[in-house]
């Protein structure tokens, strides 16, 4: 890094060495009250899903504005109800309940209890029915609280060996998810993986104890955040994820440097200022790798995933933030007790230049043979993404949550009794250019439109229509033949507002017509984030190495590991070959042969492959970043080529595997998430990042790196004019006499 960022980093890190009580105090503080601060003010999410100037969000609007917010999302509960061993119809269980129905209307917020023996409120079963409550005056963040107080309500229709779940109109993306043990799995194969790296107890807690105040604070800002912004409940989950990685791993970088010149005889102080300006150095860019993907979201044009991504990029800051503070302070203060509580036979087995002398073997292997290494790397890296051609993008609803939970239940009783497409209604609302009158029969306007509707190929059944107050907007609500997750109802929506009349203006709503706008503006937008994340994490590394191709060969070879992460979820979820493994349950109406149980295809939903290729391609770059450094000091060292990738890849191999190791541990942690969508990030990004650190860092990088000679780090001269001294790697430091006396001149100055 440039002279003046290096020398800025390095009196930072000895100033939280020489201050390492008062920094741990300060963070420690800080995490604590971060922390109190949701559970006392509450955490509140946004189940905000708008998607400005689409045709959905423009129903919505009129839907709200003409017959008020208790038919918008959020507005609206279901109470299910299901006899098994019997009619819902006898006289008893009418009059069970009818009694439900008082209590539920007596819950705050209730305007209206629609009766389930109304027309279209029963099965043909006469087993399952709904009773439909609208609410007012409530907060709709808490609409999953709100249905529990409901359901408890009806305690009495339960009396009478009825059951009764709520089914709420959030979405899926609106729906909470919870914590379980994957965070604590997480860590514990995080913790087994660093004691076999560093060989003792002390050492490897270090980075365990940095990351938990990390996400701690970070999880903090993210909670207080939501009496801000609108925060999406995904956020803490993707954060956790995230932030757990990535601070492990930044922290893990430091030690390994720290330890190394410990073991070459440097002062600790004089280490820890010589280790925060190296490694602190390539930790901050980074982490500004990660950061930079998650904010190019910004442009994807769907505002769930917009602040999906800063608010992510919150734990990310958060990360780097204690990378380069308080782990130099618990430097500080251990001193050379960082080596104490040794565990036997782990750890490496021999200090100093050789310590990583198998891959600097693999390095010098590869380099003797480049263009045979290159060769069959492309083809194993063309076969694991090969699968992604068959990726299936489409809504998730509930019908694949887990089969313990209400939504699922709720899901499965209704498609049982009224069909699949039930779970998904249309809300057709019709801008009409006059006024009509509320009449029966109704205007033959809107007798038209429900014929036109109910005419729909797909289209099972359809509500007779509602008139505004003004008579200048219909809504009507039309069920389609398949469930939300089925691609053929986005087709029936596309067909329904296709419908032409004199004087009439046709929008669909509701949760599949919101979903297939939100693919629909993400597949514009997805070339665009793209570009723009590609293109400025290479400019990033162009400041960072002041060598144009490696700064473009590095983007190029981050969107090979994404090619296999995306191939592993083809396999795993759109060709179903791995969705029980994964603990996916079958959704309703599968077929009961074994090859329907055991392998069956679950959708992706559409901004989950850009969410993805925004967190993949930063933290690529995190290993991109520290392979490069050091094969770039080799160079400048002694200017052989072949010689500085091998020796960079024997330096640095050791430690990017151990980070791998880590990040895939916690990521595969996750899969144990019932809910779908974590299990697709937790599998998504755990292949990505153990072919990111194995094939391509090992072997793909080494090769080309080996071809390009020199070219390597060229730079043409107004380039070089131009671009501002920000090198993280302007000058050789691996000679451990020479780096001694450079370091000690520094902590002196």
């Amino acid at each position: 890094m440039g002279a003046a960022v290096t020398g800025l980093l390095g009196r930072l890190g000895s100033w939280c060495a020489r201050h390492g009580k008062t920094v741990l105090a300060l963070w420690v503080i800080a995490a604590a009250a971060l922390t109190a601060g949701p559970m006392i003010f509450g955490r509140p999410v946004s189940n905000n899903v708008e998607i400005p100037g689409t045709d959905a969000q423009r129903a919505h609007d009129l839907m709200r504005e003409g017959f008020g917010p208790g038919y918008g999302a959020g507005g609206t509960v279901q109470l299910v109800l299901y006899a098994e061993d019997g009619y819902l119809t006898t006289p008893s269980r009418m009059r069970a309940v009818e009694r439900a129905m008082d209590q539920v209307a007596a819950v705050p917020h209730v305007k209206e209890v629609q009766t389930p023996y109304r027309i279209g409120g029963m099965a043909a079963n006469r087993q399952i029915a709904y009773i439909t409550v609208k609410l007012e005056g409530h907060d709709p963040s808490k609409i999953a609280e709100v249905s529990r107080q409901l359901s408890a309500a009806a305690e009495p229709a339960r009396r009478l060996a009825i059951e009764v779940v709520p089914a709420d109109s959030t979405t899926p993306a609106d729906k909470e998810i919870k914590t379980g043990p994957s965070e604590i799995i997480g860590v514990a194969c995080a913790l087994l993986v660093l004691l076999l790296a560093f060989g003792t107890v002390v050492a490897a807690l270090i980075p365990i104890f940095a990351a938990l105040i990390s996400i701690a604070v970070g999880l903090g800002v993210i909670g207080m955040l939501g009496h801000v912004v609108d925060v999406p409940s995904q956020a803490s989950i993707m954060a956790t994820m995230i932030g757990l990685g990535v601070g492990i791993d930044y922290a893990l970088f430091l030690l390994s440097r720290h330890r190394k010149l410990l073991a070459d005889g440097v002062p600790v102080l004089v280490s820890v200022r010589g280790t925060v300006a190296s490694s602190g150095g390539a930790v901050v860019f980074a982490g500004g790798t990660v950061i930079i993907a998650l904010t190019a979201l910004m442009f994807g044009g769907f505002p769930l995933l917009q602040t999906l991504g800063w608010i992510t990029g919150i734990s990310v800051v958060c990360a780097v933030l204690t990378s380069i503070t308080l782990v130099p302070a618990l430097l500080g203060l251990l001193g050379h007790r960082i080596n104490a509580l040794r565990v036997p036979f782990a750890g490496p087995r021999r200090s100093g230049a050789h310590a990583n002398s198998g891959w600097a073997g693999l390095g010098t292997w590869v380099a003797a043979r480049p263009w045979r290494v290159l060769t069959l790397t492309v083809v194993v890296l063309a076969a694991l993404a090969a699968p992604a051609l068959a990726l299936q993008l489409g809504p998730l609803d509930d019908g694949y949550s887990d089969r313990e939970s209400t939504q699922r239940r709720s899901y499965e009783l209704m498609a049982a009794g009224f069909g699949p497409g039930i779970n998904g209604p249309l809300v057709v609302m019709a801008e009409l250019d006059r006024a009509v009158a509320d009449t029966e029969p109704a205007d033959p306007v809107v007798q038209l439109l429900e014929q036109r509707v109910a005419h729909i190929d797909g289209v099972a059944h359809v509500a007779p229509g509602e008139l505004n107050t003004a008579g200048d907007t219909v809504m009507l609500r039309a069920v389609p033949d398949y469930a939300p997750s089925d691609p053929r109802a986005s087709d029936v929506v596309r067909a329904v507002r296709a419908i032409e009349m004199p004087g009439v203006d046709v929008h669909v709503g509701g949760e599949v017509a919101g979903l297939t706008d939100a693919g629909d503006r993400i597949a514009e937008r997805t070339p665009l984030v793209i570009g723009v994340v590609v293109l400025l994490s290479a400019l990033l590394l162009l400041l960072a190495f002041r060598a144009p191709l490696v700064a473009i060969k590095a983007a190029l070879m981050n969107l090979v590991s994404l090619g296999a992460a995306f191939g592993a979820l083809a396999l795993v979820f759109s060709l179903g070959l791995g969705s029980r493994l994964v603990g996916m349950d079958p959704p309703p109406g599968l077929d009961s042969s074994y090859v329907g149980l055991f392998f069956f295809p679950v959708p992706i939903d559409g901004y989950v492959p850009l969410m993805l290729f925004a967190v993949l391609f930063g933290l690529s770059m995190d290993y991109e970043v520290f392979l490069l450094t050091s094969v770039r000091q080799a160079y400048l060292r002694h200017g052989d080529n072949r010689r500085a990738v091998a020796e960079g890849l024997g330096s640095t191999g050791r430690v990017i595997t151990s980070a791998a190791l880590i990040m895939v541990a916690v990521f595969v942690a996750f899969i144990a998430y019932p809910d779908p969508l974590v299990k697709v990030f937790g599998v998504g990004l755990a292949v990505a990042i153990a072919v990111d650190a194995t094939i391509i860092r090992g072997f793909l990088v080494p090769a080309t790196m080996v071809l390009l000679g020199r070219l390597n780090w060229w730079c043409p001269r107004w380039l070089d004019r131009i671009l501002p001294p920000l090198s993280i790697a302007a000058h050789a430091e691996d000679d451990p006499v020479e780096e001694k006396r450079e370091l000690v001149t520094a902590a002196t100055r």
